[in-house]
Order: C-alpha cells, then structure tokens, then sequence
C-alpha cells in the first residue's frame, strides 16, 4: 500500500496563482504629496513647475538674460530713483477782480444787519357760534389794600373809633403811668445775641482705682507721628540641643 492519501477536491486557490502584490495591496504608499501613509513622516515636498508649450520661437532668455545691477535675491535694494519729465505749461495769469465787480448790496441780511420782521395774517374766519367778550366783561384784579393778587400791597393799618366809656378823658385815673408799659426787649428788633447756658456740674468719679498722675507719661517715646529711621534685628540665638521638626509624609 502506498499510504492513507486519498485525492480530493481543494478548498481554495494558492497565493501562487495571483499576480497581484500580496496582502500590501491598497496600503497607501509613503513616497509623493498626494495619497501619502498618514502613520509615516512625510517630508517637504517641492514642484519645478510644469512644461510649458512649444512655439515656433524660443522664448527663453538664454544665458544672456541681463539682471539690473539694482535687483537682488531679496527684490531692489531700496536706493532712490530720479525721472526727468518734461517741463509743465506756464500757468494762466490771474486775473484779480475790480473794486466794481462786487455787489454788496445785494448779499442781503447774511451780511448787514436788519430790523426784526413780523408779518401779520388776515383775520380768521369766525363762527356764528362764537361769542367774544366785550371790553367791559374783563375785570383786573384790585391793586390797593392788602388784597391785591399778583403784585406787592403796602402794610395797610385800620384806624378804630375812640371810645367815651372808660377813657382818659372821662376820669384821669385811669389813664396808664409809665410803669404800665412793658420794656420791649432789643433782641425783638435789633440784631440778637449770641446766647449761652451753663449746664450742671458733673459729678466726679467715685470709684477707688489709681489714676496716672503726669509723670507716668512719656510722649518722647511715642513715635507713631514722627519720622523714624529704618530698624534691623538680627533674631534670637537658639539652642544647639533643640531637634528639627521631622515630618514624615504617609502614602
């Protein structure tokens, strides 16, 4: 016996029978500008240009191609540059105007100064229902006596008539002395016075504490409100046997 094999149907085609490049096919390339791996580097790419059309005639300067002297790889060098034009055309004379050329009659009240103008319209026409005051339906207001509106009145004073019963003139008695008048004070009509008043005296502490007496205080020390030179200290000495403080940080 030749063996166990026996010949069947394959499941499939071999690698061998393809042309195409394996299993790379339709991974993009890593080489050009266009369609590049985006997982690679893709360094700086540059164009020449594209080929121009062929005419008849050579277009090209050739090596004889004249750069001015002014023109640099970096575009001109900045120096000044001079034209000489042609010399412009002498100007018209002016011709100054006479004194008779102006009007200044005529230029109105922008210039001169005029009276104010008013102008009256014609008269409404009025209605059969309209009845206007005459003159005498008007009454102005009474300028005399303390009841004058609108305007200032002078004082107005009232004078009574004289009594019979209980005058002077009946018995002399009862006519006032001059102790009868009371003193008007001059405050009333003249310029007042300053006025003062004297409060009660306050009553002094009864409590049993220690005052300072004058020589307790020193003001030459105060110098919160003097000019102060600038201090320096220099800190406390400490003890060589005092251990630093160790802090030990827990994870």
């Amino acid at each position: 016996m030749s063996g166990t094999f026996q010949p069947h149907q394959r499941r499939g085609p071999i690698a061998a029978e393809y042309s195409s490049p394996g299993p790379r096919y339709m991974v993009p390339g890593s080489t050009g500008q266009r369609n590049h791996d985006a997982r690679k580097f893709m360094a700086p790419s540059y164009s020449f240009g594209i080929r121009h059309a062929k005419f008849t005639s050579d277009c090209s300067p050739g090596p004889g191609y004249l750069v001015q002297p002014n023109i640099t790889r970096k575009g001109q060098d900045g120096t000044p540059h001079y034209s000489l034009y042609s010399r412009p055309k002498d100007a018209i004379t002016f011709k100054t105007p006479a004194p008779g050329t102006y009007s200044p009659e005529k230029a109105g009240k922008s210039a001169q100064k005029s009276a104010p103008a008013y102008s009256l319209s014609s008269r409404t026409r009025g209605f059969r229902f309209d009845q206007s005051p005459a003159a005498n339906a008007y009454t102005l207001p009474n300028i005399l006596g303390g009841k004058a509106v609108g305007k200032n009145s002078a004082p107005c004073y009232s004078l009574t008539g004289r009594s019979k019963i209980g005058s002077f003139h009946e018995d002399l008695q009862k006519t006032p002395g001059p102790g009868t008048y009371r003193v008007t004070n001059p405050n009333i009509y003249k310029q007042n016075d300053p006025s003062y008043s004297m409060t009660a005296r306050n009553q002094l502490p009864s409590d049993s504490t220690r005052k300072p007496g004058p020589g307790q205080h020193s003001p030459e020390k105060v110098i919160i409100n003097k000019p102060q030179a600038p201090g320096f200290s220099f800190g406390i000495r400490h003890t060589e046997y005092l251990a630093p403080l160790i802090v030990e940080q827990v994870d």
